[in-house]
């Protein structure tokens, strides 16, 4: 059977040069270097600990919690989706 010009993996190697740039990308996008000692927001002091542990921390615990909900909202009811209902 002819495949043309394309290899036998070719299609596995596309989706793991996909999913290895996707990765390098997020990783680029991950805050580093010394992180605050006071919350951008509300002006907490962020301990030692949290700034040791998350590189370039700029919320504190409360802060960063709120603002991962606020990120989370989607907009889209799943539970209203035609596809959901055909399950």
């Amino acid at each position: 059977m002819a495949t043309g010009w394309a290899g036998d993996n070719a299609v596995n190697e596309q989706i793991d040069a996909t999913v290895k740039d996707a990765v390098e990308r997020a990783r680029r996008q991950l805050p580093s270097g010394p992180g605050l000692e006071r919350c951008e927001e509300c002006d907490a002091p962020i301990p030692a600990a949290r700034r040791k542990a998350v590189p370039g921390v700029r919320l504190c615990v409360a802060c960063q919690e709120a603002h991962d909900v606020e990120g989370s909202f989607s907009g889209y009811n799943r539970r209203g989706s035609k596809d959901s209902q055909l399950r």
